[in-house]
């Protein structure tokens, strides 16, 4: 039961993790079509390197996350997407109990971090296997 459950969560992050390494490439490609998307102007300064700086963070996400699917022995790889965007979720819900507006991309956006964050924990649980002392070995 413990390998089809793991094998599941295998192949449930698997489509995520090539998702975030779309979405964090397509960044470090084409910046300004990130930046227009954004409806951002692109002056040059430190507006220059948002889009580099939002391709990273997926781009780590997604080297963990296909990491961990890759190989199951490295799922605590898992927590570092699950701490990502759990600060982000975190940041975006601190925002809106300060007053900031809420939109629908907004709350797209929280839907898809607290989904991936529960996604990654889930996986890091279905892929870690108790040693005999009946604790986690991952």
């Amino acid at each position: 039961m413990r390998e089809g459950k793991s094998l599941l969560l295998r192949i449930l992050v698997r489509p995520v993790g090539y998702w975030i390494w779309f979405a964090g490439s397509s960044r470090h490609i084409g910046p300004e079509g990130f930046s227009r998307s954004i409806r951002r102007s692109r002056t040059g300064g430190i507006d220059q390197h948002d889009p580099l700086d939002f391709g990273a963070f997926f781009l780590v996400s997604a080297v963990s996350a296909l990491w961990a699917a890759w190989q199951p022995a490295k799922a605590r790889l898992l927590y570092v997407p699950a701490a990502l965007y759990g600060t982000a979720l975190a940041g975006r819900l601190i925002g809106l109990a300060m007053g900031d507006p809420s939109s629908p991309a907004n709350n797209q956006a929280m839907i898809i971090e607290g989904v991936t964050v529960l996604l990654m924990l889930f996986g890091h649980g279905g892929w870690v296997q108790p040693n005999a002392n009946g604790a986690p070995a991952g």
